[in-house]
């Protein structure tokens, strides 16, 4: 059991400090919402990920490559342009008084959940390596299965919270004209990711 617990933690650490995506959203989003808008974005994996992990387990191995080829890009441009997005706001941007609406901050989960829907990497790593350890541990009791998945759980949407802590502590010192570069920042580097999510597939494919 304990053999799940550390592939839990270890998967769930690594994947949530990747760079990717979504925590270049988590990183935008506490600097125009504060810490409740990152928060928000590191939420929306239990949103999307139920339905994909069903979907690793049920068929994996059984789609053509060419539909998580066009998964990926259809992903990448949607970051790409959000990126954009960013970067038009950021020429008018205005710091932020408080941690902005509930409103705009809940907005963000539903960002951060088109993000992870298409994005492939929850995929293929449900399907590579999540997918036969959550069944591995079920066959032998679903005390495992549940050993694995709530520490990668924990420590997947937990670290992303800690970064958006970060983030948002230091969003709060900063000038007009850095907060403007650091949403550029986040924008370029959402181009970046899309950019490479594009040709990453379409390299492999």
């Amino acid at each position: 059991m304990w053999a799940f617990v550390g592939l839990g933690l270890s998967l769930g650490l690594s994947a949530g400090i990747s760079p990717g995506p979504l925590l270049a959203l988590v990183i935008a989003a506490s600097v125009r919402n504060g810490l409740s808008g990152g928060l928000w974005v590191a939420l929306a994996p239990f949103i999307t990920d139920l339905p994909i992990i069903a979907l690793a387990v049920l068929i994996s191995g059984s789609l053509p490559p060419e539909a998580l080829v066009w998964v990926g890009t259809v992903g990448g441009l949607v970051v790409i342009w959000m990126g954009i997005e960013a970067l038009r706001s950021a020429r008018r941007a205005v710091l932020p008084e408080g941690t902005g609406s509930s409103s705009d901050s809940r907005r963000e989960l539903w960002r951060g959940a088109v993000v992870n829907a298409l994005n492939p990497h929850p995929y293929l790593f449900w399907a590579t390596v999540g997918g036969p350890a959550l069944v591995s541990g079920w066959r032998s009791s679903p005390m495992h299965a549940l050993a694995f998945l709530v520490p990668f759980y924990l420590l997947l949407v937990g670290s992303k919270m800690v970064v958006a802590w970060v983030v948002s502590r230091q969003a709060g010192g900063l000038s007009l004209t850095w907060y403007r570069r650091v949403l550029a920042g986040c924008g370029a580097l959402m181009l970046l990711m899309g950019g490479l999510l594009i040709w990453q597939m379409w390299r492999g494919g």
